[in-house]
């Protein structure tokens, strides 16, 4: 005689980008140990993978992860992971106030949500009717060096895979990334002068992401501080 099947709750979320009402459910315990593996193994690549694998089942495979903008997925994967273990994340944050010691502390995941700046833009003027038009990085920009990680050896791998267009003539003439090859592509990134590579830094730093501002006492100094934690890595202990 077979088991019985178990049943799954099914909840709804919007896609912070795009307002649109998706269903998942929780995690399960097969998913979980996939989540697991990826963590003992320490590799960045790993655990991205599991990441995606697990949005992908518990939202039933009904939208396209790989395209997705990363916020879009760090929230996606924050809710199925809020309800598979719980609403409330314990963490041990360093205090700033001596830098060294560590305080415990509680962060409700419902209310974590994706923010953007006010002074967020997604063009940048590069001067003479040049510029860019910059698209959000997807979970792909980071399979090989962790969620949300932009480091010098995958700046400009991650910059190429967000430009959108190039434009000259104040959009006269428009140019598409994909009919470059990555050498064209590299070399016209590092004709980008200080002024200019700081608007892209800015266009990163100020793009959405999930953005919660939390309340920590240093258990030594009893000095309270105000931290704000960003990005998927910053709500797990």
């Amino acid at each position: 005689m077979a088991l019985p099947k178990l049943t799954t709750p099914t909840y709804e979320l919007e896609i912070p980008s795009t307002d649109e009402k998706i269903k998942y459910r929780p995690f399960l315990v097969k998913e979980e140990k996939i989540l697991m593996m990826a963590m003992e193994s320490k590799s960045d690549a790993d655990i991205t993978q599991a990441v995606k694998d697990i949005v992908n089942e518990c939202t039933f495979n009904k939208v396209n992860i790989s395209n997705m903008p990363m916020f879009d997925v760090e929230y996606i994967f924050l809710k199925i992971r809020s309800k598979s273990v719980g609403e409330v994340s314990k963490l041990k944050l360093l205090c700033p106030d001596d830098k060294k010691t560590y305080a415990d502390c509680e962060v409700n995941l419902t209310d974590v949500k994706v923010q953007v700046e006010e002074d967020h833009t997604n063009k940048i003027e590069l001067g003479n009717g040049t510029g860019m038009i910059m698209q959000y990085p997807t979970i792909n920009s980071f399979k090989d060096s962790g969620i949300r990680t932009i480091t010098p050896a995958n700046m400009l791998d991650v910059i190429g895979s967000c430009i959108l267009q190039v434009y000259e003539e104040d959009g006269k003439k428009v140019y598409d990334p994909k009919d470059q090859t990555k050498k064209e592509l590299t070399e016209f990134i590092e004709q980008l002068n200080t002024g200019q590579f700081r608007d892209v830094q800015k266009f990163f730093e100020t793009m959405p992401k999930l953005k919660h501002e939390i309340s920590i006492k240093n258990p030594k100094t009893k000095k309270e501080s105000k931290i704000t934690l960003t990005g998927l890595n910053d709500f797990f202990g």
